[in-house]
Order: C-alpha cells, then sequence, then structure tokens
C-alpha cells in the first residue's frame, strides 16, 4: 500500500532528515517549507518517486486549508503529517533574551508559527480524516528538551511554545482516537541542526558533551528514526506521548 507523508519545515536541517527517512522508509513526500524552490530542491534529493515540494506559511490559517485541501484532494490523502517547522529567535549575540526584554512581536511571532501553527495543521489532518479516514493515520508534533527543562539556550517564547505542544498532543490523541489517528510528538535535545548553530559554536561540542550522558550532540538522523517509529507500523498502539531523542541529558 502506498502511503503518503506531508513534513512542515521540510528544508531545514531536522525537516529534510525527517524527509528522507521517511522517503527511504517506502512514502512518498509532501514536503512544504516558506520557500517553494527550497521544497522542491529537498524532494529532488530524495528516494523514490511520487514526491512534491510546496510552499507553506504554518502561521497562516488560510495557507494552512488550501495546502492540506489542494494535497488531500489533487495529490493524495496525507496518511502522515510531520509539524517540523519552528522558530527560535536569538539576540544579535545569539544569546537568548531575558524574558524582561522580550518584545510582544518575538513573543507572538514564535507562538505563532511554533504553537499556533501545529494547531492548525493537527486541525486540519484531523477535519480531513474525520471526512475521509484512512487505515493507517498519524500526526507527529516538534516539542523540546527546553519546554521540559525550561530552558538554557532557548527564549522564554520559544519554552512557552514547545510546552503548549506538550498539552496540545494529549488533548489531540484523545480526540483522534475514535478515528483511528495517533497524535504523538517528538522533544529533541541538542540537535546539530541550523537552529542550534545559531547560540553554539561548533568548538563548544566537547564541553557540551560531557553533560549528555551519551557523551556526544545529537543528529538529525536521530530525530528522523524517532518519527520513522511513531510514523511506522510499529507506533500504531503509540498515541498522546512525546519521545525524547536528548540522549539522557534530560530523563523522566
Amino acid at each position: 500500500m502506498a502511503l503518503t507523508a506531508f513534513v512542515t519545515g521540510a528544508a531545514g536541517g531536522i525537516g529534510r532528515a525527517v524527509a528522507k527517512r521517511l522517503a527511504a522508509d517506502g512514502f512518498s513526500i509532501i514536503a512544504t517549507d516558506m520557500d517553494a524552490d527550497r521544497a522542491r530542491e529537498v524532494v529532488a534529493s530524495l528516494p523514490g518517486t511520487g514526491h512534491v515540494g510546496l510552499a507553506l506559511d504554518v502561521s497562516s490559517e488560510e495557507a494552512v486549508i488550501a495546502c492540506l485541501r489542494e494535497v488531500e484532494t489533487s495529490i493524495a490523502p496525507a496518511n502522515v503529517l510531520v509539524a517540523a517547522a519552528g522558530i527560535l529567535i536569538l539576540d544579535e549575540n545569539g544569546q537568548r533574551r531575558p524574558l524582561t526584554e522580550t518584545s510582544f512581536e518575538e513573543w507572538d511571532k514564535t507562538q505563532t508559527i511554533n504553537s499556533t501553527g501545529t494547531f492548525l495543521l493537527l486541525r486540519e489532518y484531523l477535519r480531513h480524516r474525520t471526512r475521509a479516514p484512512l487505515d493507517h493515520a498519524r500526526f507527529v508534533g516538534f516539542s523540546s528538551v527546553a519546554a521540559q527543562l525550561g530552558g538554557y539556550r532557548s527564549s522564554s517564547a520559544y519554552i512557552a511554545s514547545k510546552s503548549a505542544i506538550l498539552g496540545l498532543i494529549k488533548a489531540g490523541a484523545r480526540e483522534a482516537a475514535p478515528l483511528g489517528v495517533t497524535v504523538n510528538a517528538v522533544a529533541p535535545g541538542l540537535i546539530d541542526a541550523p537552529m542550534l548553530r545559531l547560540s553554539l559554536d561548533p568548538s563548544q561540542d566537547a564541553e557540551i558533551s560531557r553533560n549528555i550522558p551519551m557523551g556526544r550532540i545529537g543528529t538529525p538522523e536521530d530525530v528522523a528514526g524517532a518519527v520513522s517509529y511513531l510514523a511506522g507500523p510499529d507506533g500504531a498502539y503509540v498515541t498522546g506521548a512525546t519521545l525524547d531523542i536528548n540522549g539522557g541529558y534530560r530523563m523522566q
């Protein structure tokens, strides 16, 4: 059975790895990014066939509704939706801005992309699965170790936005279960991707790695492997869960 995965933020470090892994797993990929050219560049590099690159601004309700409608009606129903798009805003020195110095604009933009964007994607996905159920239907959101620890390098706006995902996933999982849809999230720790490099120079990797039980910074492929599990047949009985991908940096 041919399966389709819809991946947002697919031109980013982790999003690209997720698209590549799911393509290797046999999914046809709908890769989306703010920049359509970057999305098309991603799909051109993927193994397999049937991939499509589209522009999508996840902060726009109209854009999310229109994009999901186009995919579901003109391309293929999405068996899996991975909400990997996100943003972290730091100061000019690559440091977290104190809460007392955080502008409303920074707060609002971060919430709109990270938490509201995930809400819009989940809402539209469940609307489509209500109208057109699928035997294999999965939603995977992105939280962060920063939400679980209060963050060290991440801003208060980012921490709050990723904390919202933890609750949204649980609420969504309960509502989606009767539809046969699983709703889960991954919570990456320190991952060698562009967002981490906003605040961490590679020269600091060895020092940082000493604080991680596994002794290394994670890779985008580490996160993609967890998404693959949740998106695949072995994740069929997992819902309302957030998988920690952090090398033991934070243990429950």
